[in-house]
């Protein structure tokens, strides 16, 4: 490998790492590890968003750079559109997940007090039970929503990217690997916030279950 070569892999790679702090990206993930209460498996699944980023942006992005075809400005924008739509839906899923998670109910106490017995109402919240826990994990199913998440993010970025590598790398080789570093980049770099985003909900969540639903 060449050094040009090799300094465009470790600039794609850093880019990746940065690219996986985007606010879109950030939310869409956020929403579905908020409710997990493992750092491993919230890390698992910011995995998962940057295979299917990886998978769309490299597919569309090197069938671009491959056959220079030109992406034009409202083609783009139109793809932004579908990932705001995808947004919005994340965030009517976390806003159902919570309250599902958020059920008050009224419990009357009988108590003794002066002598009399006296009735009262509390006020509880209550988790819905958890199901028995399974002896083995559906790995594809645990997979499968944040892998289409970034599916889809990767599609809507695929064109802008394709044609910033078209506009610089010299080859299509070149342009390539650069898309594949940066897609790496992301998919190290959201593993990574996905994990750390997970502990501070994760100690919330032991400690203060009806404060961190009303976080979600």
């Amino acid at each position: 490998m060449t050094p040009l070569l090799l300094s465009a892999a470790m600039l794609g790679f850093l880019l990746g790492l940065r690219h996986a702090l985007d606010p879109d990206h950030v939310v869409a993930v956020s929403t579905i590890v908020s409710a997990e209460p493992n750092w491993r498996r919230s890390s698992l699944i910011g995995g998962f968003w940057g295979l299917g980023h990886a998978t769309s942006l490299l597919t569309l992005g090197g069938i671009i750079v491959a056959l220079r075809i030109n992406v034009t400005e409202l083609a783009a924008s139109r793809l932004e559109i579908i990932v705001s739509v995808m947004l919005v839906g994340l965030g009517l899923y976390a806003i159902n997940a919570a309250r599902a998670g958020f059920r008050l109910h009224t419990h009357a106490h009988r108590h003794e007090q002066n002598g009399r017995e006296q009735e009262h109402v509390h006020l509880h919240t209550h988790t819905p039970h958890s199901a028995p826990a399974h002896g083995h994990a559906h790995s594809l199913k645990f997979g499968l929503r944040p892998y289409l998440v970034g599916l889809v993010h990767g599609v809507a970025g695929s064109g802008g990217l394709a044609l910033l590598v078209m506009a610089t790398a010299k080859t299509a080789g070149a342009g390539f690997l650069y898309m594949a570093a940066l897609a790496f980049g992301a998919m190290v770099g959201m593993g990574i916030l996905s994990g750390l985003l997970t502990l501070p909900l994760a100690a919330l969540r032991a400690r203060y279950e009806t404060l961190h639903l009303r976080f979600q």
